[in-house]
């Protein structure tokens, strides 16, 4: 593992750098804005995957933005058994977030090899990962934002030059992606929120989220009343939660 202070940001230069970061500038506030920004970014690196992670400090984390590029994207499914158990015992933000403060931001670098197994087996080994390169900064209320960059096993690992020029590059990138969240709020999508989940688990969230009663959405899928309780504590045990309440506030984009 590498931690890397951003001690300097140089201006990005090199025609191809000014053009990616020009689409990725293009890219904000669009909908499509985590697979646009990550397309422009591969015009000056090469990235197989990208993902946005708020780690707070006293709530589960969430994912604001996830893409793939010329790679299957497999990053919904990944942050499903990350947000479901991993990050529990996840340590690999732990450097970046004794080294943070203000407005000072780090590079982690991560091959998949250094990760716990458990974590490198669920995740790496399972999608082909070589390895990951977070740009991490304190975030605007609290905890920490990563933008984490992956590669697969079929592209080279970063370079030295590499690691430095994303170094040179991250408060820009930063920028881009703090300024994105603030216009769209950042906030997870009820669908992103319950896609990890098994069809029936979905349906019971989903009703629960419209306010229906345990007997109402019995009635409407076909089942008792306790069925509905065991899809919903599945659910539950899946999303990270314990309480309805946490489930609203999971959908809304607010942490419980």
């Amino acid at each position: 593992m590498q931690l890397i202070p951003v001690t300097h940001q140089a201006a990005v230069a090199g025609e191809r750098a000014v053009e990616a970061f020009a689409g990725v500038v293009g890219c904000i506030g669009d909908a499509g804005f985590a697979q646009g920004a990550l397309a422009q970014l591969n015009r000056w690196l090469p990235v197989s995957w990208w993902s946005v992670f708020r780690l707070h400090d006293d709530a589960p984390p969430d994912m604001p933005a996830s893409g793939s590029y010329r790679a299957p994207d497999h990053t919904a499914e990944s942050w499903h058994e990350y947000r479901t158990s991993l990050y529990r015992s996840d340590q690999t933000f732990l450097a970046a977030r004794e080294q943070v403060q203000d407005q000072r931001q780090v590079l982690v670098h991560w091959h998949a090899h250094e990760i716990p197994r458990q974590h490198r087996e669920r995740i790496y080994t399972r999608h082909g990962l070589r390895e990951r390169l977070s740009i991490v900064c304190r975030a605007r209320d609290e905890g920490l934002l990563a933008v984490n960059l992956y590669r697969h096993e079929e592209l080279p690992r970063f370079s030295d030059e590499e690691i430095d020029l994303v170094g040179s590059a991250a408060g820009l990138l930063l920028s881009c992606v703090q300024r994105h969240l603030s216009l769209c709020g950042g906030a997870p999508t009820a669908d992103t929120v319950l896609a990890g989940l098994t069809r029936r688990e979905r349906d019971v969230c989903e009703r629960m989220l419209k306010g229906w009663t345990y007997d109402g959405i019995a009635a409407d899928l076909g089942v008792s009343p306790g069925t509905v309780k065991t899809y919903r504590d599945r659910a539950f045990d899946r999303l990270g939660i314990h309480h309805r309440n946490e489930l609203f506030a999971l959908a809304s984009g607010r942490r419980a």
